[in-house]
């Protein structure tokens, strides 16, 4: 498991995004099951809401000024986790 990757999702309890962090983590180990050897839910305040890959920034509420949209977070993961995977229809590479 040492090859695959770690996301942490860090959500902001006092605005009650839980169920938002929890709906983002199985869209991407729905995505990326062969790639990840973990997601994780990460507590925290004051208006948070990032996914971190690999330690590396994938996505912030705060950066971006809005939350993501499924397909763009897969993206981005998938940018920072397994450059090479093909994401389908909503892939920006698709050719199909």
């Amino acid at each position: 498991m040492a090859d695959k990757a770690r996301v942490e999702v860090r959500y902001c309890t006092q605005c009650r995004w839980m169920l938002r962090a929890a709906w983002v983590a199985q869209e991407l180990l729905s995505t990326f099951e062969g790639e990840l050897a973990e997601v994780a839910l990460v507590p925290d305040k004051g208006g948070i809401f990032e996914v971190h890959a690999n330690g590396r920034l994938a996505w912030s509420r705060k950066v971006e000024g809005r939350f993501p949209e499924p397909a763009e977070l897969k993206q981005r993961v998938r940018d920072l986790i397994a450059p090479d995977k093909v994401l389908g229809h909503a892939d920006r590479r698709s050719k199909t």
